[in-house]
């Protein structure tokens, strides 16, 4: 300590002597010497305010320690041994020998909140290394006495305003948000880090610590950390509300509103509308938005998140053909801005929802189309015809050219483009017995499954792919399911081993390191892909499951019978049902909604039996999509037959048990 400094420290200290003794109320003696001998342990004004002075006049004078109570054996043989310590010994030349000698002085001595000796002396060193090495100190010994500590840096607010303390510029700054961790003080934003690793139930607990705790646990940051984490407005910016505790409150709230919709059978349910006097042929969806395609090679388009069912139809270029009588749509594929429908004819119409309903691109195959398949998060087409596969884009100028094409020894029954891969697509094709991974980038065809049981179903991610091979009886096989990593080429896991084969899988939209299928036996499996065993079977159809999905509580699956069934895996429970007459082809569902189609294996021509209203409902093919969250309903979300013929107003929900007695009128 300069000589400046502790100029400064003695001159200070005087000034609150000489205010300590200005003359009050008179004292006996006797009392006041006792008071001074047996100093007692409190938090009051008028003790410390004997005791400091006191305190403070033996430092100026420079004793080593202030009148005290007579002390124990024990702690008359602890104090000497700490007098005796190296560092008294080393002189008392010096602002950590001060502290030292303080810390000493201190034993049973009242701690009080503001302004002891110790708080200016540690403030009064020049390292702060040194000033956070020994006010921990003094806080442990303090801790060791059973007094408790409130030393913290010196700072404005508890400096008076007639004589301000400097403070250091390094540390001016920080020293206003320091945060108060256990014997510690941190700054307010290392504070927003270790609370970032908390979920929502620790948060919570953290803000009844105390009032300092409070603030840091309701902060913004944090609350827009846990809204993206769980899924909750992914697209939005911390700026865009100014509670984001409450955001997130009101988004569980509505998630708990919705799961208690599904399970309870409680919304609206909507038949899309049909063209008359065709058969629906194939139907898919996107972030509902329904595409479908007819015998009369007519393609419609809903979008569900409108409850508006007046469907456009997506014109073919050829104006000459009467209307009906284009062929036979194959497949239908939709992403959010394109659609595409390959005909039976060979040809494949490519329309940009974002411009209109007359086709952006057409183009034309030697032979049937035999597989379609389109990329959801960019502009890429993959057919396969005969034994060619076709790989379809833009160029930078919005023009649609062959971005790459392939041959194949035999014919493509599965085709899919693996998600996320950038500039350059990815497709996986499996022909018979042999799996292809088919990149545009070199137009490289590399083999990843050969000369084993054909394959039969199909299913990508962004890193891997599965897909299912029949059983061999003769030397008692089972049916598996394969998953191999695209980045390596190699096989990853062998799954299942049953003894019927696997008729649908679906891998891309399951939760992490699950995987469901389903088979011909009627079962739904769900599979571990940490483990490679099954964890769950399910008894859910008669026969053969033709399509499923999962998320992280439920499952949605249908059947060659028609039957659609919900289920709540983790309690190994059937929620409810659905029947219609055809096979269930396609199934997809959000946290809100859920579409359905059923499809006729064979399609019916038009004859003069489908004029009958009865007999072409038994034969068309149906499409529902089914809406769970309360705040969407619409007045015409009933199924018709159970609409009113008159006005009515609007109810909050809608029972689906009601509806579903009339499906076979």
């Amino acid at each position: 300590m300069d000589d400046y400094s502790l100029d400064e420290f003695r001159r200070r200290w005087q000034e609150e002597l000489a205010q300590a003794q200005a003359p009050k109320k008179r004292r006996r003696p006797e009392a006041a010497e006792r008071r001074a001998r047996r100093p007692e342990v409190g938090s009051g004004r008028g003790e410390q305010a004997s005791g400091d002075p006191a305190l403070a006049q033996r430092l100026l004078e420079g004793a080593g320690r202030p009148p005290a109570a007579r002390a124990t054996r024990a702690e008359g043989q602890d104090v000497a041994s700490r007098s005796r310590s190296p560092l008294a010994r080393e002189g008392a030349g010096g602002g950590e020998q001060l502290v030292d000698q303080l810390i000493r002085d201190l034993t049973g001595f009242p701690l009080g909140e503001k302004w002891l000796p110790a708080t200016l002396v540690f403030y009064l060193l020049s390292n702060s290394r040194e000033r956070e090495l020994q006010v921990m100190n003094l806080n442990s010994h303090c801790c060791k006495l059973g007094h408790v500590s409130t030393f913290q840096p010196i700072t404005d607010s508890n400096c008076s305003d007639s004589n301000p303390l400097p403070i250091p510029e390094d540390e001016g700054e920080n020293e206003m948000n320091d945060v108060p961790f256990f014997d510690i003080q941190l700054p307010y934003e290392l504070a927003i880090n270790i609370f970032q690793y908390l979920d929502r139930k620790e948060l919570g607990r953290c803000a009844q610590v105390s009032k300092t705790w409070k603030v840091i646990a309701e902060d913004e940051v944090l609350w827009y950390r846990l809204c993206q984490q769980e899924g909750h407005l992914p697209d939005s910016s911390i700026s865009d509300y100014s509670c984001w505790k409450l955001i997130f409150q009101e988004c569980r709230a509505k998630e708990h509103m919705l799961r208690t919709n599904w399970k309870n059978r409680k919304g609206a349910v909507s038949e899309l509308e049909h063209v008359p006097d065709t058969v629906l042929c194939d139907v898919h969806s996107h972030d509902g938005v329904v595409i479908a395609g007819y015998t009369s090679g007519d393609v419609r388009v809903w979008d569900t998140r409108t409850w508006d069912y007046v469907a456009p139809f997506l014109e073919s270029e050829d104006e000459e053909d009467e209307p009906g009588m284009q062929p036979n749509v194959s497949f239908v594929r939709i992403n959010s801005s394109l659609a595409v429908a390959a005909y039976e004819d060979g040809f494949l119409n490519i329309w940009d929802l974002r411009t209109g309903k007359y086709p952006v691109h057409r183009f034309e195959h030697d032979a049937r189309i035999q597989a379609l398949a389109l990329s959801q998060d960019d502009a890429t087409v993959a057919t396969a015809s005969a034994f060619d596969v076709v790989m379809l884009s833009p160029n930078e100028e919005g023009y649609w050219q062959i971005a790459a094409e392939f041959e194949v020894p035999k014919l493509v029954q599965y085709l899919e483009i693996v998600p996320e891969t950038r500039r350059y697509p990815v497709a996986v094709a499996a022909a018979g017995d042999l799996m292809y991974l088919l990149k545009a980038e070199d137009s490289a065809r590399t083999l990843l499954y050969a000369h084993g049981p054909p394959v039969t179903c199909l299913d990508v991610s962004a890193n891997q792919v599965a897909f299912g091979v029949q059983g061999l009886g003769w030397v008692y096989e089972g049916s598996k399911i394969l998953v191999y990593s695209l980045e390596a080429g190699r096989r990853l896991l062998k799954l299942g081993n049953v003894l019927r084969d696997f008729t649908c899988v679906n891998l891309s939209d399951s939760p992490p390191n699950l995987m469901v299928s389903g088979n011909m036996d009627g079962r739904v499996r769900i599979h571990d892909l940490r483990s490679g065993n099954i964890a769950l079977s399910l008894s859910a159809h008669q026969l053969r499951v033709s399509a499923v999905q999962m998320d992280d509580w439920k499952i949605v699956s249908g059947g060659e019978e028609g039957l659609v069934s919900v289920w709540d895996y983790r309690m190994n429970q059937k929620l409810w049902e659905v029947y219609s007459g055809h096979p269930v082809q396609h199934i997809s569902f959000s946290s809100h909604s859920l579409i359905t189609a059923n499809v006729p294996y064979q399609t019916v021509m038009r004859n003069a039996d489908l004029d009958s209203f009865t007999t072409h409902r038994r034969h068309r093919g149906l499409i529902r999509a089914y809406e769970f969250a309360v705040d969407q309903l619409a007045f015409q979300s009933p199924l018709p037959v159970c609409r009113s013929s008159c006005d009515a107003m609007a109810t909050h929900y809608y029972d689906l048990a009601l509806a579903f007695p009339y499906n076979h009128v």
